[in-house]
């Protein structure tokens, strides 16, 4: 075996990447929950619209069609609910996945640790 390419570099390199990835997951996790509670605003925001404009129909004089409007941002908010469901299970993968690179790197402390008292 090539010097440095031993179990020891091997675990060093898996501790070394386990730590660069960890930032970089609780990052995207917080931009996907920041995206999430704009979704869940827009959403609100869109109910309230069409809401509004369905009272405003009804209380015109004037015949003014609104229906295709309404139907509009309905399809809008299905579509927004849709992206919001997409984003909730991509936000459960990535908590998953922070889990799982924690545990890696708990178990590859443990054993480097354990590996460095028994050399002694």
């Amino acid at each position: 075996m090539a010097a440095g390419s031993g179990p020891g570099a091997r675990e060093l390199f898996a501790e070394g990447l386990l730590q660069f990835l960890r930032p970089a997951v609780r990052q995207l996790d917080r931009h996907v929950h920041s995206v999430r509670e704009s979704q869940v605003e827009l959403r609100e925001h869109i109910d309230s619209l069409a809401t509004e404009l369905c009272r405003i129909n009804e209380d015109q004089k004037v015949a003014l069609d609104l229906d295709p409007y309404v139907k509009k941002l309905l399809n809008a908010r299905r579509r927004v609910v849709l992206v919001n469901n997409i984003l909730q299970n991509a936000q459960e993968r990535l908590r998953r996945l922070n889990h799982s690179v924690a545990k890696e790197t708990v178990r590859r402390r443990a054993m480097l640790e354990a590996g460095g008292y028994q050399g002694k």
